[in-house]
């Protein structure tokens, strides 16, 4: 499915088609029927939380970017650069992923990475344009797929909570391989990000959020 002809309105035509596919996901998504993702619309905002969840769990993710965020007025690129190191140190982020996120805050700041037409590019051409960034792998950009530009068809197979997930829904705890993750999430297309979602929400209850 491109991009451009995905509706706002997705996310219920997709657990529907789900719950017809897959009985597994049927039952998953009955337990935690909700709104699903909710676009925070600042792309800044979004792929900064994503750096700061990296390898992270989703509780401690959310306390350090509470941290984070109570260091300064507003978190915007420009207060990002312009915070001492050690404050943000103190907040729980690494050297490294300080390093990061003000290196992403430059690149909104001072060269126009705002102005990217990202709503006009398929998924492979943005996961293309955001992993030349410091700090930003393909996880981080395709989190950014779903959470900011909510696109239906992403498959985080770096992501270790889906693989967790899958191995316990469909392995019996057995852990499983990207190709078999990939494998199983085939009947899942064209709504690879709901069926993610959900299998996030069945080992832990907390939506995510970015």
């Amino acid at each position: 499915m491109k991009h451009k002809e995905v509706a706002e309105d997705y996310w219920d035509h997709g657990c529907n088609s789900l719950m017809k596919g897959d009985r597994i996901l049927k039952k998953i998504i009955t337990q935690f029927k909700d709104t699903g993702v909710v676009s925070r619309g600042d792309p800044f905002l979004t792929l900064a939380r994503s750096i700061i969840g990296q390898q992270i769990s989703v509780a401690a993710a959310q306390a350090v970017w509470n941290r984070f965020e109570a260091s300064m007025p507003k978190v915007t690129p420009k207060n990002v650069l312009g915070m001492d190191k050690e404050i943000l140190r103190s907040a729980g982020l690494s050297y490294r992923k300080i390093e990061y996120v003000q290196d992403l805050a430059d690149h909104f700041q001072n060269k126009g990475l705002a102005k990217t037409k990202w709503h006009s590019l398929d998924d492979e051409l943005i996961i293309q344009e955001l992993t030349a960034i410091r700090g930003i792998g393909r996880w981080t950009a395709e989190m950014f797929l779903i959470f900011n530009l909510k696109r239906p068809d992403v498959l985080p197979l770096d992501d270790i909570g889906l693989l967790r997930a899958i191995s316990m829904n469909y392995f019996s705890g057995e852990k499983v391989t990207r190709a078999q993750a990939r494998e199983v999430a085939e009947n899942w297309a064209p709504y690879r990000t709901v069926a993610t979602w959900y299998l996030w929400r069945s080992i832990d209850p907390i939506p995510v959020d970015y």
